[in-house]
């Protein structure tokens, strides 16, 4: 274990991790040149198009320095907020994290966060600023901020280059230098791991990636989950070179997968601990369990409903491949009077949803409509708790409510300060602090999950003119006044426009909304009432009138007006009746415009 050195790359998103990430691959020759693409570990065509890890990426590297061989573990994180379970699973998997931060950009709100969050695992940092070769760019003003940061000498950060490979070889070298060896803590011969990710295999069936902190695994061995419960017979175990493969066996200190030949995702789960007991009786295996182990919960639900050609199979078939290789996506069957069935997917944010959709349309040529996002909420009525994830399951009256709550940190100029304090009358945020982070300023505080699914990044990024970052996480939840608004058209409720909202927001969006339809229905020969309803309230109403039918000019060619009267009124009877009888479907069509919103 003395020549393994385990570390991540983190930063903000778009930092350069994964071009980073390439030149580390052809320093130690891990991959050829002429087998080199840009974005290497990234799986996805999605990541490389959008420049952005999505998925985690290990890779085993060795390298030869001071006559002595190393094998080196990478894990390519993502940097986006979302992930952030994934990510602290990472570092917990390995010693060392190298903090990479964008010349261009200097430090931003995900760098404060993944720089924490390694502090918390008790990971040794080494700085480095990349994109030193871009034109125009002075990076000492990054390497300032940077060593202050990390409280250490300016010439401690490492200059580097991700696509001229510039300083790349002496950051590996430091990596190698200040990261410590591996340790295994425990002396009893049991083997455990860390499972951080996980991957599909169509003959291996789920490749449980891990870090083995004690003992060893080897194929045909018995191997237990802590927390699913679970037991299998492992049928390979292998490293990633980058691509995978098998090896004799996996010992202490190592990063690799284990096959485990489970075909459903939900068997094997990000965090949990994977012990081999060998022929040692434990009746309770609780004690050997590594830290930190929590279900990936989704914080945002939307339905998807098949659109087009697609048909609903299509949709549900997709969602199950999907699933294979993303298993935080959490799936239910869903319908609606207009749609048809569909499913309900909950994901872990807004990226999440962007990426799932785009994944949807690419990889399988969907066309789907989705539904306004919700959130989970937990709710007492006479007495009784429960957690409500459909808005139209969402009681009339309740005794209390309590909906999630993030601590947010947004990193801006102080140029922009006003401008994004501005979004405090938009925007339910609750402002703890501001202090400098060098040249920057750090707005901490806190804002329901809610909030935060209504374009807060959009809004952002306007008013700061794209120079304010965010990051945040969970913590928590706060009592609220949500309510439930219900749309209904010709007194009949449209379940697929209901929502659950603020109440100091009520009142705009109901408006809003029965406007929007009021210009989107087409007319009919009855009126059509669109109410916006709250408990027993109506909050807001527009009527579309009944569109007339020309009855002629009977008395200037000689005819008897009584008779146009006579005509007006059976055609008013006949109104009476349609009105009575009168229903409004909405059509797909409108669907799409209206949750376009």
């Amino acid at each position: 274990m003395q020549n393994i050195r385990n570390f991540v790359i983190i930063a903000h998103i778009d930092h350069g991790k994964s071009t980073l990430a390439d030149r580390l691959l052809e320093v130690t020759k891990t991959v050829e040149v002429r087998r080199m693409r840009a974005q290497y570990l990234d799986q996805l065509d999605l990541e490389r198009e959008r420049g952005i890890t999505i998925k985690m990426a290990p890779v085993r590297m060795h390298y030869k320095t001071d006559g002595k061989e190393y094998i080196l573990n990478l894990i390519d994180t993502p940097g986006h907020s979302d992930f952030s379970y994934e990510v602290s699973r990472a570092l917990n998997a390995v010693e060392g994290a190298i903090l990479l931060v964008d010349a261009t950009k200097g430090i931003q709100a995900q760098t404060l966060s993944n720089l924490r969050n390694a502090q918390k695992a008790g990971l040794k940092i080494v700085g480095a600023v990349n994109k030193i070769d871009v034109i125009g760019v002075n990076p000492d003003k990054t390497i300032l901020a940077l060593a202050e940061l990390l409280k250490t000498e300016p010439e401690n950060i490492f200059k580097v280059s991700g696509k001229t490979g510039e300083g790349v070889e002496e950051l590996l070298k430091e990596v190698i230098r200040v990261v410590p060896a591996p340790e295994a803590k425990l002396k009893d011969g049991v083997g455990r791991a860390l499972i951080f990710d996980s991957l599909y295999d169509e003959h291996k069936g789920i490749l449980a990636y891990v870090r083995v902190f004690d003992g060893e695994f080897s194929g045909q061995e018995l191997a237990d989950l802590v927390a699913t419960k679970n037991s299998f017979r492992i049928k390979e175990v292998g490293c990633f070179m980058p691509e995978i493969r098998a090896v004799e066996k996996l010992s202490a200190g190592e990063i690799g997968y284990v096959a485990t030949g489970f075909k459903e995702p939900a068997l094997v789960r990000i965090g949990d601990t994977m012990l081999n007991l060998g022929n040692k009786e434990v009746k309770d295996k609780l004690p050997y369990a590594l830290p930190g182990y929590r279900d990936a919960t989704p914080t945002v639900f939307i339905s998807f409903y098949p659109d087009g050609n697609t048909k609903f199979e299509d949709l549900e078939k997709a969602f199950g491949k999907l699933r294979l290789t993303d298993a935080a996506l959490f799936l239910e069957p869903d319908a609606n009077e207009a749609l048809g069935r569909g499913m309900k997917v909950g994901l872990l944010g807004q990226l999440h949803f962007e990426i799932t959709s785009a994944r949807l349309s690419r990889e399988f040529g969907l066309e789907f409509l989705t539904s306004f996002p919700s959130i989970a909420y937990r709710v007492k009525v006479n007495g009784v708790e429960k957690i409500i994830r459909e808005p139209h399951a969402f009681p009339d009256k309740a005794d209390e409510i309590w909906e999630p709550m993030i601590d947010i940190e947004i990193l801006v100029p102080q140029t922009y300060l006003q401008k994004v304090l501005s979004i405090q009358s938009t925007y339910v945020l609750e402002i703890a602090e501001i202090h400098n982070v060098g040249d920057n300023l750090l707005i901490t505080g806190k804002m329901p999950l809610a909030e935060l699914i209504r374009d807060f990044d959009d809004q952002l990024k306007s008013v700061s003119a794209g120079y304010a970052s965010f990051s945040y996480e969970l913590s928590g939840e706060k009592k609220t006044d949500a309510e439930r608004l219900d749309i209904l058209v010709m007194e009949e409720v449209v379940p697929a426009l209901t929502r659950i909202v603020r109440k100091s927001d009520t009142e705009r969006e109901a408006r809003a909304t029965v406007e929007r339809l009021r210009d989107l229905l087409p007319k009919a020969q009855f009126s059509q009432a669109i109410q916006a309803k709250v408990g027993g309230r109506i909050i807001a109403r527009e009527t579309i009138t009944a569109s007339k039918k020309q009855l002629g000019n009977f008395g200037k060619n000689g005819g008897d007006v009584t008779r146009k009267m006579k005509l007006w009124r059976k055609q008013k009877r006949g109104k009476e009746r349609l009105q009575e009888r009168g229903k409004v479907s909405l059509s797909p069509e409108i669907f799409r415009e209206i949750l376009k919103k």
